[in-house]
């Protein structure tokens, strides 16, 4: 949907992160944030509340979350189109990240109307930073599906990423996951990153076997979970001879390559060199 650009006295859209657990991570800018926007649209304004009553902050709070945020749309961009200033928050965390927000935010963009974040908590980025993982590439992939077979077709579909792997998950279905995670990728260095910042905190480094055995022993898990999981190993050089390269060099031919195409077909299957392959089997003729 295309909307007509908003005038420049528009108010701007804060998307601001809040403490997971630990109330102390709460960032100074994050406070003078909620302390000077015009209204607070949050996931929950009972948690919202809990939160600003903790900082002295008072200030109008209206929900937007899963199911009725695409309806509160219309709403805060006319409000935004006014001028007023507001602050988007989940019940923890950074907003729109396994949170809501992503559809008032998008459509605030589409409407002309400034985003701004106000960075800060994220359990995505806190499970990555302690895991000893690699974190130069990483894939978040979110909650995986609730059923086995939707979750291992998934899995599968992730199997060959060589990037460090990140999921949520539910602690009710944590075990299964880490079950289908073992039969799909593999026994994997992973790390197990639960209820992040709170009291019972609990970070647990090992292999996938590992952290299944472990909370399958337990008679309940609980709290919210953060699986971070190493990526696929590089595969192993080709080391073809250079007989199979040039069948295959001629295989290449046969069906109507150039001999340069062909000599880069039979390098690419058997990892020696394109100008030797090349040059032996010019050296036939």
């Amino acid at each position: 949907m295309a909307f007509e650009p908003v005038k420049e006295t528009a108010g701007t859209l804060f998307v601001v992160s809040t403490p997971i657990g630990n109330l102390d991570d709460m960032t100074f800018r994050a406070v003078k944030c909620l302390k000077e926007v015009h209204l607070i649209a949050c996931e929950d304004t009972r948690r919202t509340a809990k939160l600003l009553n903790h900082l002295g902050i008072r200030k109008p709070l209206i929900s937007c979350f899963e199911h009725n945020e695409l309806a509160r749309i219309d709403e805060l961009l006319d409000r935004l189109g006014r001028g007023e200033d507001i602050a988007l928050v989940s019940d923890a965390g950074t907003p729109t990240i396994s949170d809501p927000g992503f559809p008032l935010v998008r459509a605030a963009h589409e409407r002309g109307v400034r985003v701004t974040p106000i960075p800060g908590p994220s359990a995505l980025v806190a499970a990555l930073s302690a895991s000893g993982l690699p974190s130069d590439e990483f894939l978040f992939a979110g909650f995986l599906p609730r059923t086995a077979s939707a979750r291992r077709t998934r899995l599968l579909s992730l199997k060959d990423q060589r990037a460090t792997l990140l999921f949520y998950e539910a602690p009710h279905r944590v075990v299964a996951s880490l079950a289908d995670m073992l039969a799909v990728l593999g026994d994997r260095d992973a790390f197990l990153c639960r209820e992040v910042t709170k009291l019972h905190e609990e970070l647990k480094r090992g292999r996938l076997s590992e952290l299944m055995n472990d909370l399958g022993a337990r008679a309940e898990v609980r709290g919210e979970i953060v699986l971070v999981v190493a990526g696929a190993k590089a595969a192993p050089p080709k080391s073809g001879t250079m007989e199979e390269a040039l069948v295959r060099f001629d295989t290449e031919v046969s069906m109507g390559a150039t001999a340069r195409q062909a000599a880069k077909e039979a390098a690419h299957a058997t990892g020696l060199p394109v100008r030797d392959i090349y040059a032996r089997a010019a050296g036939r003729e």
